[in-house]
């Protein structure tokens, strides 16, 4: 039985629309029509009282005109629309409850949120959600679709309009000089490092995240570019909250009000490449939800397509190359930059880093809702607690700043990953731990470079200059040049070790250290490989926080005590009987083949012996052959020249073997002078 249906309305044409049917619905029937009105108290001018008594009124006069004596009205003041709903339905034991659609795509607030969606999941009866549109393409749909046809790929009239863009902004800056050594002379690196920056931000949000990726790399750019870059901002307009509500709902396929319980409105930060609210889950968890603008990707491929297609000129245009490699710039900011446009990999970066810090209790990261997380939506839990500097003093905040310090030899000297972008901003001190936040960019290091590396840190603690010579050039990524100077860097070496080596604990920084060591080696032209730049960088932020939680801290014997326990853990690992038999049993192997194969080479054991085979090269032929009658024609003159003086000298010898034995070497020598001759001609 359907006795009493309660429609709700704001007065709107649309939900007229949904009061009608509603009207309609209960004439069917012959039930009671009970419509509502929910107003926000915040919204009248002359106070309940007096605007409630007209309302009240017209709303009377609509559910009578409507349904006659069965029609009646009820007007609510609240702040929250779809609990007051529910609440009334509740109170009046409505059997249906009908609402229009509209509000569900023309929301307008996030603590709104969608009222037919709310009240659908809550009210104690059937819910009738009417659709109430008028066939018109509504605003969000229109931004909806915007955002689908900006998924794909740029026409080429988009590309053209935006390489000419680009092309006026360079040509007005003069790229050419800005890259060129041969531009004006009065033009310092600093200047064109300010050009550079400049260039840029005006050429918008996408170009501006490529030099804050830049700014980490001082293996690329010289230091003055690399300090304008790092004062790089996204100059960007947040995401109106209708565009962060569609985004969130085509990546969750649900209405959000199915899986959040409230967002904050307020951004906590706004990028070129995503936005970040704060919000609660449905269980009640507090959350950070990081979702991808909806033209992110179209703008940010559309760019750096057009970009290699100019690195592959400037590989062949030299005054593209002098101060800075542009190619190798562009490769490695189209790498990093597509990795970023999908939010897996930071989860996926959150879980590798939570197994690295298992040994360490005093560091965490967040925990990833993954159920929730897509390509372009992240959701994680929300660290509360205070900037990592403000940890409260004793002996929880020292630990925590020597574990820090450890960890970081444990992610690049032991597992190869790293956090590339660690400084104090992306730590939190939250329960008497630290937390890494914001792994959108890390750096891996292969097995060679980490044991170097380690050694490279122990040969400058123990002062062993020429070791670290050695090893700092046998990382070379290149070949080291026929100019290169050992004797001058090793004397550049000696003083920049002892220069850190001796400094008080406070001003220890082995951040600076990393990247001197790598630009040093750039101007002797040992180029080391370029995560040795990265991990400089991210020594340098890193160890800021940890100096900032215990002064006291060592690095060089932090490195020393680590190398100690990893050595430690290798041996203990070797003392497996398992692995020892399984290593005995390969070096039996490798031995037995070493000695097969010796053995074939003497000829000591049947088989293929040691073969050298050359190419036949008849002019390389006739050489060896002409050589080689001349050699033997040389010394048999040399022999009868022997034979002559032996018979002379002694009385036993025939009166002709003297002679005859100087006949023979002088008619030797001639024949040898005269093939010479003839070899000259």
């Amino acid at each position: 039985m359907i006795r009493r249906i309660l429609v709700a309305t704001d007065r709107s044409d649309s939900a007229t629309r949904a009061v009608e049917w509603a009207a309609e619905m209960a004439e069917r029937y012959g039930a009671e029509l009970l419509v509502l009105q929910v107003v926000a108290p915040e919204h009248l001018v002359g106070g309940a009282g007096s605007a409630g008594g007209a309302e009240a009124t017209e709303l009377r006069k609509l559910a009578q005109r409507l349904a006659g004596e069965r029609g009646r009205a009820r007007v609510e003041y609240d702040s929250r629309p779809a609990e007051a709903i529910v609440d009334v339905a509740a109170q009046e034991d409505a059997d249906i409850v009908v609402v229009g659609s509209l509000t569900m795509s023309e929301r307008s607030e996030f603590l709104l949120g969608s009222v037919p969606n709310r009240v659908s999941h809550t009210a104690p009866c059937t819910v009738v959600i009417v659709n109430t549109s008028d066939g018109r393409p509504t605003e969000a749909g229109s931004r909806r679709r915007r955002g689908e046809e900006g998924e794909q790929a740029a026409s080429e009239g988009q590309l053209l309009g935006r390489a000419a863009r680009i092309a006026t902004i360079v040509a007005k800056y003069g790229l050419g000089n800005l890259l060129s050594r041969n531009g004006d002379p009065a033009s310092s690196y600093d200047a064109r490092a300010t050009r550079f920056r400049q260039v840029l931000e005006e050429l918008g949000p996408t170009f501006a995240k490529l030099g804050q990726i830049l700014s980490t790399r001082p293996d690329l750019l010289p230091e003055s570019f690399m300090r304008e870059l790092a004062a790089l901002q996204d100059q960007v307009t947040p995401l109106s909250e209708a565009e962060v509500v569609a985004g969130m709902e085509r990546e969750l396929s649900v209405p959000w009000e199915d899986v959040f319980v409230s967002i904050e409105p307020d951004p906590m930060a706004a990028g070129t490449i995503a936005q970040v609210h704060r919000a609660v889950l449905v269980g009640g968890g507090r959350v950070v939800v990081k979702v991808q603008r909806p033209t992110a990707e179209e703008d940010i491929l559309r760019d750096l397509g057009l970009l290699e297609e100019f690195a592959q000129k400037a590989a062949a245009r030299p005054a593209f190359t002098e101060v800075v490699d542009v190619p190798a710039i562009i490769a490695h900011l189209s790498s990093s930059l597509r990795r970023e446009l999908d939010f897996r990999h930071e989860a996926a970066n959150l879980e590798r880093m939570r197994v690295v810090l298992e040994p360490f209790d005093r560091l965490a990261v967040p925990e990833v809702h993954a159920e929730l997380t897509t390509a372009r939506l992240l959701v994680m839990e929300e660290v509360q607690g205070v900037p990592v500097g403000s940890a409260p003093e004793g002996e929880a905040r020292h630990a925590a700043g020597r574990q820090l310090l450890e960890a970081y030899y444990q992610q690049v000297l032991a597992d190869g990953f790293f956090h590339a972008d660690p400084h104090p901003g992306n730590m939190m001190w939250c329960r008497e731990k630290i937390y890494l936040l914001d792994l959108g960019m890390v750096g891996e290091v292969d097995a060679d470079v980490r044991q170097s590396l380690l050694l490279m840190l122990l040969a400058f603690w123990q002062e062993d200059v020429g070791f670290l010579v050695d090893l700092m050039v046998s990382l070379s990524a290149e070949r080291v040049s026929t100019r290169f100077d050992p004797a001058a860097f090793e004397a550049d070496l000696s003083e920049l070790v002892g220069r850190y080596r001796h400094l008080p604990l406070s001003e220890l920084r082995l951040g600076p250290l990393l990247q001197q060591l790598t630009e040093l080696s750039v101007r002797h032209g040992v180029r080391l490989p370029a995560s040795l730049a990265l991990i400089g960088k991210a020594f340098g932020q890193m160890q800021l926080a940890a100096a900032e939680l215990d002064p006291t801290l060592d690095p060089f014997s932090v490195a020393g005590a680590f190398y100690l326990r990893q050595l430690g853990s290798r041996l203990r690992a070797s003392a497996n009987p398992r692995q020892l038999f399984f290593e005995a049993q390969k070096l039996r192997v490798r031995g037995e083949r070493l000695l097969e194969n010796l053995e074939r080479v003497v000829g000591a054991r049947p088989g293929a012996g040691l073969q050298v085979e050359m190419n036949r090269n008849d002019e390389l032929a006739a050489v060896i052959a002409q050589t080689g009658s001349r050699i033997a024609l040389g010394l048999t003159a040399a022999g009868a020249l022997a034979g002559s003086s032996v018979a002379a000298a002694t009385g036993r010898a025939p009166r002709w073997a003297a002679p005859a034995f100087a006949a023979a070497a002088a008619v030797l020598t001639g024949a040898l002078i005269a093939d010479a001759r003839r070899a000259r001609r």
